[in-house]
């Protein structure tokens, strides 16, 4: 029971935190290291009971965590064009 507990916990903290983000990649790079080294870090120590299953998790959780959040950036329209209708429309997007 304790360890769904903490679990739980975990899953809700990352979900609360993973809504601070920034629109520059190596922000939200360092962001997602935290928050998936942070949550790795309990969900390993709840199903091992041990310090090295709580360093695991916790490196495993930064580095998804990290490459994740940066590659997850949303796009932006770089160039926009009109149809014939004159709806607008992205022909071109840029990631930065």
């Amino acid at each position: 029971m304790k360890k769904i507990v903490l679990i739980a916990t975990a899953m809700v903290s990352a979900l609360a935190l993973g809504g601070c983000n920034s629109p520059y990649r190596e922000d939200r790079a360092v962001a997602g290291a935290v928050v998936g080294g942070a949550t790795g870090a309990l969900i390993g120590a709840a199903a091992t009971g041990r310090t090295g299953g709580a360093l695991a998790g916790g490196l495993i959780g930064a580095a998804a965590g990290s490459i994740i959040s940066a590659e997850s950036q949303p796009r932006r329209c770089a160039v926009v064009r009109y149809d014939y209708n004159g709806n607008a429309y992205c022909a071109r997007y840029s990631r930065y």
